[in-house]
């Protein structure tokens, strides 16, 4: 009877623990929900397999954090740093002070979807979240003067997608500087504090205004190389925020009301002007 519990024990606990390991992979393939929400919320900070950004690759991540602190870790950053855990005080100590936002909306059930995600990525040999991979070659004047090019619509990105100049604004972009629609990005380089997290947001912008206009009309790797180029060439020239356009603008509309002003007297010159007048003068 040992023999055969020795037997037993020898065959059927390996299979026990394989069983109890497959349990914990994902079966399910994740939805389409579930990767676009973490394309638009995740992408432009975590690559799965791609590297750190502004918070760290996630690759892997199942190996280091169980699912249920995953899972309070994703639905609110803050209030498990606050708890003390050590693994978030860590994290926040090597990303200098960076917290993860909470999310609107997120519930358990699609923090673990998110979870579930992350995990199957991991096992693939690249994941579809790993990131754009661009050059890593010095940047030159040519990049800087392309990247203007395109920034402000005077060449055309290939897939259609819109000019930066008709949202942000710039220093030393000229004109009236840019819109105002969205952030000014004259320091967006040292803000994301180099050129693989500015990469990765450009290839994937995160905005919810960004988001939809961008999709189907991706950057190329050398365009955005060449925005990234005009972008650092700001941020180092030490420029400060593009000063605001409201002085030029009110300049600029009394200019033109007085030029309208101008033209208009002298098409009506030898307009009607009076009655009375010209019959004394002929009396």
């Amino acid at each position: 009877m040992p023999q055969v519990r020795t037997l037993l024990s020898t065959i059927l606990l390996p299979l026990l623990l394989v069983g109890t390991a497959a349990a914990r992979v994902p079966q399910d393939p994740p939805s389409e929900e579930t990767i676009q929400f973490f394309k638009v919320n995740c992408f432009s900070c975590h690559t799965i397999g791609g590297g750190a950004l502004t918070g760290p690759d996630l690759k892997g991540l199942h190996e280091r954090r169980d699912r249920e602190w995953a899972v309070r870790f994703i639905r609110d950053p803050k209030a498990v740093l606050d708890s003390g855990d050590p693994y978030a005080s860590a994290l926040a100590s090597e990303y200098r002070g960076v917290v993860m936002p909470t999310l609107p909306g997120i519930d358990a059930t699609l923090a673990g979807k998110l979870y579930d995600l992350i995990q199957l990525e991991s096992g693939l040999e690249k994941s579809r979240f790993e990131g754009v991979q661009v050059s890593d070659r010095p940047l030159n004047a040519a990049d800087v003067e392309k990247g203007r090019a395109l920034f402000q619509g005077s060449k055309a990105f290939t897939a259609g997608a819109p000019a930066c100049i008709s949202c942000h604004a710039i220093a030393g972009i000229g004109g009236l500087g840019g819109g105002k629609l969205g952030p000014d990005l004259t320091a967006a380089y040292s803000r994301l504090e180099g050129r693989k997290a500015l990469v990765a947001w450009l290839a994937a912008p995160p905005s919810p205004v960004m988001q939809p206009l961008f999709t189907g009309h991706e950057l190329n790797e050398d365009e955005i190389l060449a925005v990234v180029a005009l972008l650092k060439d700001a941020a180092g020239r030490g420029e400060r925020e593009a000063d605001s356009t409201s002085l030029t603008f009110i300049l600029l509309g009394i200019g033109v009301c007085a030029a309208l002003l101008v033209v208009f007297d002298l098409a009506w010159r030898n307009r009607f002007r009076a009655v009375r007048r010209p019959l004394v003068a002929r009396g």
